[in-house]
């Protein structure tokens, strides 16, 4: 390991490292899917998908072996046992830092499906980005505003509709979605600005988990409500991994059973919306304290280790 050279050091020789295996990985999958958009064969197309997929298992463990090398990092990880590589999954899990992705990929990449998100249409035709998500198989959702329903209502359903269609293939083909249910990472200029209830969380959104559940929440597993914790970490959490200042990482991982959306309540009835947050809402007030608690223990560890040279030298 490299983590006793200087800490500009250690994030220039990161950097170059994970900008290298980013763009290895991503640049095959790109050919993949060029490849895959011109097989007409549906079964050739879901090979490729696999193999598209395994790039992105090489991607994550890369990064794995990228940390290994520049920092000292212990993992505490909790909540794995039972899952399966063959199993559906839907993911909620906080949201603190740009290193997130990179953190959960590398530590579920051997006990779930590789982890996709919902995008936006328009993302389809970002050159290379597009092609890239689209050769993994990311569901792409078309999102109709509430001005569009306004002048068209005839509109109104057509995104689950869509959203339904483009999930099809996921029928057979094993899938974990994450859903950032906050919307944005956590600061705490956000968590004063939204006044949020909880110490280390923002509000959660239950509208994006909704349409998600609406949608294939029939071929979901279970949902595995994931709790990230950098208890080192004072704010800038990517760049001090980077840096090889992060000595911890944190994951808890419950699985709990997939909550029912009956799409035709949902989306008209307030009650019904008002029942599934406060649902929400108390399992983000569990996180909350569970956040607290780790929190409250690492702190107390750092204590002793700390006082304990001290008490050896006073004997």
């Amino acid at each position: 390991m490299l983590n006793f050279l200087p800490g500009p050091l250690l994030f220039a020789l990161s950097l170059t490292l994970l900008i290298i295996n980013t763009v290895l990985w991503s640049t095959l999958i790109c050919v993949g899917g060029i490849i895959k958009l011109l097989l007409p064969i549906a079964l050739l197309r879901t090979g490729i998908t696999h193999l598209m997929n395994r790039c992105m298992w090489s991607w994550a463990s890369l990064n794995g072996g990228i940390l290994f090398l520049i920092a000292k990092i212990e993992w505490d990880i909790e909540g794995l046992e039972g899952l399966k590589k063959d199993g559906w999954y839907l993911l909620i899990s906080n949201h603190l830092s740009g290193f997130d992705i990179a953190a959960l990929t590398y530590v579920l990449r051997n006990n779930i499906p590789m982890l996709k998100f919902f995008l936006k249409k328009e993302l389809l035709y970002v050159p290379f980005l597009g092609l890239g998500c689209w050769a993994l198989d990311m569901p792409f959702m078309n999102r109709t505003s509430a001005k569009q329903l306004r002048k068209n209502p005839k509109l109104k359903g057509k995104d689950l509709e869509t959203t339904r269609r483009s999930c099809e293939k996921f029928k057979t083909i094993p899938t974990s979605i994450i859903n950032y249910v906050e919307g944005s990472r956590f600061t705490q200029e956000k968590k004063a600005r939204q006044r949020s209830p909880y110490r280390y969380l923002l509000r959660p959104k239950a509208g994006g988990i909704a349409f998600t559940i609406s949608a294939m929440g029939e071929q979901f597993t279970s949902l595995l409500n994931v709790t990230l914790v950098y208890p080192d970490s004072a704010d800038n959490t990517l760049s001090e991994v980077m840096h090889g200042k992060v000595k911890r990482i944190v994951v808890r991982i419950e699985s709990m059973p997939v909550p029912e959306v009956d799409d035709q309540r949902y989306f008209n009835d307030a009650e019904c919306r008002a029942q599934f947050q406060r649902w929400l809402n108390g399992v983000w007030q569990q996180k909350d304290e569970q956040i607290h608690q780790i929190l409250t223990r690492y702190n107390s560890d750092q204590l002793i280790t700390e006082e304990t040279p001290s008490l050896a030298e006073s004997r």
